[in-house]
């Protein structure tokens, strides 16, 4: 039965998800993607690495002779992401993201630029994500486990994600933004506006961190967090009101009364889902120091979905947690076993 439980729960999710997508379908292209310093210098996420704000991104496109022509310049906001969108549904497979200047305080950018990948197309609507791009600093930290004897290839030579296509390199960009260059109506998108980023109200103080983590990465679905055997990694208390630990813009969407244990529970429009996945993963937090996201990030993640208040935010928010509370960001498994 429990399994069963959660095959109807996943389906349901995803027949309300896709819903809440056609109906908050707004005619434009997203493109959405993150920035993070690499401190280990390993080319990959890690427990010591950490989002860069204020950094410049180049989009850009190919043309007709197969030169790349940048359409925007974006700055990365405090949680390392940026996202901006374009009027209409135009097809922009083959641009790239990279970025320009350095990694504010971490160091160059380094690396290959990064594909645009279509991960929502719904109607009018549709949504473009991009693999992280990252800066290194010039010494690696020194919290840094030791590196595998076996020396690891330099940045530039990793395959991009399309090895049968090399792309030429993007041009770079003066300290000011250039007029940018209009393709022809037939081969390229229109340029939209930029999605404004809201400000967010005060944020409550978080609890404390164990004293002793689980330092095994793990990151389990919110299933196993509800299942009575597992009661015992629960850092965190239940019945805690959610606006004191994710602040009142939580307390103003989902009451006043919630607590993190109801929270579990939410089935239904993608707000809830994203509460749901959100306590998921704040409590994956507090259980492992190996979870690719901190406490404070959890919280914030989810007021800022909040704050903006439109779907494509809080669905691509509630996607984010799903796929880290997973384990697929990170690429580790659920290490639970039944409690004593």
């Amino acid at each position: 039965m429990c399994i069963m439980r959660m095959v109807m729960d996943w389906v349901v999710t995803s027949l309300v998800l896709v819903a809440a997508a056609t109906i908050g379908a707004r005619g434009d292209t997203t493109v959405t993607g993150t920035v993070f310093c690499d401190q280990c210098r390993d080319g990959g996420f890690d427990a010591l690495d950490y989002p860069l704000g204020g950094v410049r991104i180049l989009l850009a496109c190919p043309g007709e002779h197969g030169d790349f022509t940048v359409l925007r310049e974006e700055t990365t906001n405090w949680l390392g992401t940026y996202t901006t969108s374009f009027a209409g549904t135009t097809n922009m497979d083959g641009c790239r993201a990279q970025l320009a200047g350095d990694g504010q305080g971490c160091g160059p950018a380094v690396g290959p630029a990064q594909d645009f990948r279509l991960t929502l197309r719904m109607f009018d609507s549709q949504m473009y994500t991009v693999d992280p791009l990252i800066a290194q600093p010039d010494d690696r930290s020194p919290l840094c486990p030791q590196p595998s004897p076996t020396p690891e290839p330099p940045l530039s030579s990793l395959p991009s994600s399309q090895p049968s296509q090399q792309m030429p390199p993007l041009p770079s960009l003066p300290p000011l933004s250039p007029p940018m260059t209009e393709f022809p109506a037939s081969s390229s998108p229109p340029i939209g506006e930029s999605l404004p980023m809201p400000p967010l109200p005060p944020l409550p103080p978080l609890p404390p961190m164990p004293t002793k983590p689980f330092f095994e990465a793990s990151a389990c679905p919110y299933q196993m967090w509800m299942m009575v055997q597992h009661k015992c990694y629960w850092m965190l208390d239940p019945e805690l009101k959610i606006g004191l630990v994710f602040g009142p813009l939580a307390s103003t969407r989902y009451g006043e009364n919630v607590t993190l244990r109801q929270s579990m529970n939410r089935i239904g429009d993608p707000y809830q889902t994203l509460l749901r996945e959100g306590t998921t993963a704040l409590l994956n937090s507090y259980s492992t120091s190996q979870f690719v996201y901190q406490p404070i990030d959890v919280v914030r993640r989810l007021n800022w979905a909040l704050a903006d208040g439109s779907m494509q935010q809080t669905l691509m928010a509630g996607r984010r947690f799903i796929k880290a509370n997973s384990g697929q960001t990170g690429n580790t498994t659920c290490k639970f076993t039944f409690c004593p």
